[in-house]
């Protein structure tokens, strides 16, 4: 009995502690979770939160990842610390891309938000993954992008579909690597933290640029703290947190030395947009194809 009055308690405080008056350094916010829902409180920033830590520790700090610069530029990540002194190094891969790896940016589709840009894309990506014998990932920035493309690629491929949200994400990669020749359309949780090594994944397919929705509450609230402040949401916030993202997404195509892939990034806007530039170039140094023919043969190897 006293362990429930003392959790009861503890839920009271929580609850109390997200019913204060607004704090001008948090976000509060809740998320549906089927027939519950989740309460947040995120802070707006954590440099100062970050720093205070830090003078209580006496130690040296190392932040290591493939993902943490934007066309070499460690500021993002280290204005978002509070690492205004910090010293960086950016090392090359030791993997081989430029002879094991090819990216190929399909031309003539339309803009993301076109009803048929799903369709056409796969129109696009389907021969290649005939090509590939499946072995690939479909990385979709939306769920309802995703069941899209599901339902069409159900009739249309011989291989095995894995669909995010159908069994527990580990037990789709493990089912994944077991097949052979299979194909995973996943979401946001796919985008990294995932490894396959080996032939079980020859090709990633990226439907576009994964910018933050600009609803999403946390994001809107740090864009009006940047305006408040003078700067510039896009260039600060949106543009290299999307290039930190794709650059995990597509790094799920070589993780081994003799890992051999090609990845297919679908968003037009690469090309037609001046920030499509400071995509590519923090990429790992893919040699690109200039036709589909050519990622195919890439493949039938």
């Amino acid at each position: 009995m006293d362990a429930c009055i003392e959790r009861l308690r503890e839920m009271q405080l929580r609850f109390d502690r997200f019913d204060a008056s607004e704090a001008g350094d948090e976000v509060r916010w809740f998320e549906k979770r089927g027939r519950g829902f989740v309460l947040h409180i995120t802070p707006l920033e954590v440099a100062s939160v970050f720093n205070d830590f830090r003078e209580t520790v006496d130690a040296t700090w190392l932040f290591t990842s493939a993902t943490l610069s934007v066309r070499g530029d460690f500021s993002h990540f280290t204005g978002q610390m509070g690492l205004a002194d910090a010293a960086t190094l950016q090392l090359d891969s030791p993997f081989d891309y430029a002879n094991n790896a090819l990216l190929w940016l399909p031309e003539n589709l339309p803009e993301p938000r076109d009803p048929g840009f799903v369709p056409l894309l796969l129109e696009r990506v389907i021969p290649l993954l005939k090509a590939s014998r499946g072995r690939a990932f479909l990385l979709f920035t939306s769920h309802r992008a995703l069941k899209n493309a599901a339902e069409v690629l159900a009739d249309r491929l011989p291989f095995p579909l894995f669909i995010q949200g159908e069994r527990p994400r580990s037990l789709l990669l493990e089912q994944f690597r077991a097949s052979g020749e299979g194909v995973l359309l996943g979401s946001s949780s796919f985008w990294e933290g995932v490894d396959v090594i080996g032939d079980a994944l020859s090709l990633v397919v990226i439907d576009k640029l994964p910018f933050a929705a600009p609803d999403d509450p946390v994001i809107e609230a740090r864009s009006d703290l940047l305006r408040r402040s003078g700067g510039n949401p896009f260039t600060q916030l949106y543009l290299p947190q999307a290039v930190i993202s794709l650059k995990q997404g597509a790094g799920r195509l070589i993780r081994d030395v003799n890992d051999r892939g090609a990845l297919v990034i679908c968003d037009p806007r690469l090309r037609t947009r001046s920030y499509g530039r400071i995509f590519l170039e923090s990429l790992p140094p893919m040699r690109q194809a200039t036709e589909q023919s050519e990622v195919e043969l890439f493949l039938h190897v």
